[in-house]
């Protein structure tokens, strides 16, 4: 469940308000909006790299509901998604050609169809990713050279846009590989950008517009640390030390609760 930016827009503006320390205008908002979610989409991987340390030192609460590895796993759930990449020929690689953005790669299965590998059906295999060094060695070499059982691949980048992209995209190139071999990769997302939009009142006020908005995609127990870490920045922004140190404390705090 995601978190809505009005009720987050009105919590900061009323804790800034609340002693005329200041008004922060939603283009301001939005910006500290994209960069608080992923801040905290970011934390999330060296913490639940922590977590699973505790798990292997047996120190980790598996209780339910108190399973903090598990918490953080649910958290990205939503960003978690099978996605098919489509062989481009002029790359001689498979580039995803939606408007996402992808932030990690998971497990990447190739679909060889059996014309190519004299099989009675598909071959579905695990490719390994490689970095371009391993990977140019290992397809030199006879005795490692990969098979369509045990493909091997690595990422770059297209040499240039593909419609309708206008920047280079992520390719994966494999080997072996053709353009009737099908890629399914496990992708990790990053979330979109939140936006507060508005309309203009009777009395020139912002009126807040639930049809353009787009809430914050991180989910509802993020709450708070989206507030107090926006508090954070808008401190800065008005110039309010007291804002900033307020802020940080309880965010130090929420992390200490939550890490001990």
């Amino acid at each position: 469940m995601a978190v809505n930016i009005n009720t987050v827009y009105t919590t900061v503006l009323f804790i800034l308000n609340k002693e005329q320390r200041g008004y922060i205008p939603p283009a301001e908002f939005n910006s500290l909006a994209v960069q608080v979610q992923n801040d905290i989409f970011d934390t999330y991987f060296p913490d639940g790299n922590q977590v699973n340390r505790f798990n292997q030192n047996n120190r980790q609460n598996d209780t339910e509901f108190f399973d903090m590895f598990k918490d953080i796993s649910y958290k990205l759930f939503p960003f978690e998604k099978e996605t098919d990449f489509t062989y481009n020929a002029a790359n001689t690689g498979f580039i995803y050609t939606a408007n996402k953005t992808i932030y990690k790669l998971g497990e990447i299965i190739a679909t060889t169809p059996a014309s190519q590998t004299s099989q009675p059906s598909n071959i579905e295999s695990v490719v390994q990713l490689t970095s371009k060094s391993d990977y140019t060695e290992i397809t030199r070499s006879k005795l490692t050279k990969p098979t369509a059982q045990y493909p091997i691949c690595f990422t770059t980048q297209t040499a240039a846009a593909i419609a309708p992209a206008t920047t280079p995209q992520l390719l994966i190139k494999v080997s072996p590989a053709s353009a009737t071999t099908t890629l399914k990769v496990n992708c990790l997302f990053k979330p979109i950008d939140p936006s507060w939009t508005f309309t203009i009142g009777s009395l020139g006020q912002y009126v807040y517009n639930t049809t353009t908005s787009i809430d914050f995609q991180l989910d509802v127990s993020e709450q708070n640390n989206l507030i107090i870490d926006i508090l954070k920045y808008a401190g800065i922004i008005i110039k309010d030390p007291q804002i900033v140190q307020a802020a940080t404390q309880a965010s130090q705090q929420e992390e200490i609760n939550l890490k001990r």
